[in-house]
């Protein structure tokens, strides 16, 4: 046991964030920019499938029914879910950066498929194999991006994931609405490509070289990482003590993923990729054009979506200013309420509306409500439920079950957001938009609740700080062990 009087702190080792930061503000950009191509994947079918449905499209030279479009669209939630738990495995064996950089075969290969299609099962198999690109971008390059950052910007770059994304489904909005489908698809195509080039010149993470026996390399690639005027052997010298210490006392996958704290580990991080799909994010997004017309305003689809992507963007870049400021449980706890509150004032709106007519005196004078929920909602989505479900695997596990957490947690997620957005206009039409709103918002209060008094405070904390946080009970001999 140790000793009365020893903090904390010092039971877990000293964490030093001496050492230059830009370098890993470079590799996190740098491996995020996988993100930016399944971002445009995900935003692609908002302005191409509209298009491609039309009676008289020429985009492509075979026609594309309503259905099939469905489908198209849909098609890469089921790649990236039968990707996630596989690609956990692969990471572990051949490590973050080979992983990455080989995503961007089946990323171009998929993107080829879809701009060169001749037929729909052609365009269809293209969107699946993207959709296993991004899905696989989703697990490798959180738990990339954990594992080269130190402590006190941890948070930061793990919200370049969800930055890159936003900014890929703006520019899919943005550009795929005023282009051709063809020269859309071609620019698209490009970006993995530039991924590519630019990650091949970004360390491997560090932890992971020295799991694997490679420690010159390791120590190479914390000087790129840290600088030349970091003391680069202290930490190398702590991450070879982890890794010894693991060899020596190597538990099964079983015993490593059902202790105590790995059980919590793995409940929050599920529970938080639950939250975030049945938020009603999709709703508000499938509802964005109504909600722009209730308000008055004028405006084509796709200028709505642009603005909504405009909010996104800067809304999750504000998050990723503040998140290692604030602390993730504010911050979730901030976007759970007011997407409650939101929710709530959008199913009181449409259900006056379709109780009592769009152009009923009671709708007209609330007008201003919808579009100014839609705003808030969005906001707080990308400033809490968005971008932090995503890194909270990274933060909450250890190396050993690190992997195997954030792909199964992926491929739950994928599988929601397929299962809510196919079912979204049943369950409309079923019990009422207004009530479908009410709905996600009674989840919302239910996850305010888990996250306040379940989820923990990862802020600038080691993960054996954040391990003692989730019950493990601290020892003498391991206590400095800090698996990231």
């Amino acid at each position: 046991m140790a000793e009365v009087g020893v903090s904390q702190t010092e039971l877990v080792g000293s964490r030093g964030d001496s050492g230059r930061k830009l370098p890993q503000y470079i590799a996190a950009l740098s491996a995020t920019l996988g993100a930016l191509a399944a971002g445009s994947m995900l935003g692609w079918s908002s302005p191409v499938v509209y298009k491609i449905v039309q009676p008289n499209s020429t985009d492509y030279n075979f026609p594309v029914t309503e259905a099939q479009g469905d489908w198209v669209s849909s098609l890469i939630n089921l790649g990236a879910a039968a990707v996630c738990f596989p690609i956990g495995l692969i990471m572990d064996a051949i490590g973050r950066k080979k992983t990455m950089l080989f995503l961007v075969v089946p990323f171009t290969l998929g993107w080829l498929l879809i701009t060169f299609a001749t037929n729909v099962g052609m365009l269809m198999v293209g969107r699946f194999i993207t959709g296993v690109a991004g899905g696989a971008f989703c697990v490798t390059a959180p738990a990339y991006t954990s594992e080269i950052a130190q402590d006190s910007i941890r948070g930061t770059l793990g919200s370049y994931f969800q930055l890159m994304i936003t900014i890929g489904i703006l520019f899919a909005y943005a550009v795929g609405s005023y282009t051709s489908v063809l020269a859309f698809n071609i620019l698209c195509t490009i970006i993995p490509i530039i991924f590519g080039i630019i990650f091949f010149f970004m360390p491997e993470s560090p932890n992971y070289l020295v799991v694997k026996g490679q420690n010159d390399a390791a120590r190479e690639a914390l000087i790129k990482l840290r600088g030349s005027g970091y003391d680069v052997d202290t930490e190398l010298n702590g991450l070879k003590l982890k890794a010894e210490e693991s060899r020596n006392n190597q538990v099964s996958f079983r015993s490593a993923i059902t202790k105590k704290s790995a059980l919590k580990a793995i409940f929050i991080c599920y529970a938080l990729m639950l939250f975030q799909q049945l938020s009603g994010i999709n709703a508000v997004i499938f509802n964005s054009s109504a909600i722009f017309a209730s308000a008055g305003a004028s405006i084509s689809s796709a200028i709505s979506s642009i603005i909504i992507g405009v909010i996104q963007v800067v809304a999750t870049f504000i998050s990723s200013l503040v998140v290692d400021k604030l602390g993730r449980r504010i911050l979730l706890l901030l976007s759970a309420l007011v997407m409650c509150l939101c929710s709530t004032a959008l199913g009181v709106f449409f259900f006056l509306q379709d109780q009592h007519g769009a152009d009923s005196s009671i709708v007209q004078s609330m007008s201003w409500l919808p579009l100014l929920s839609l705003s808030l909602f969005i906001i707080a989505f990308s400033l809490g439920f968005g971008p932090i479900p995503w890194m909270m695997a990274g933060d909450l596990c250890m190396i050993d079950i690190k992997a195997f957490v954030g792909s199964t947690a992926g491929t739950l997620n994928w599988l929601l957001s397929f299962t809510v957005t196919s079912t979204f206009n049943s369950l409309n039409f079923a019990i009422g938009s207004g009530q479908v709103f009410w709905l996600f918002a009674g989840i919302m209060v239910i996850g305010f609740i888990f996250i306040f008094f379940i989820v923990p405070e990862t802020k600038g904390k080691s993960i054996a700080e954040i391990q003692l946080m989730l019950g493990e009970e601290p020892q003498q001999r391991n206590v400095e062990i800090n698996k990231k």
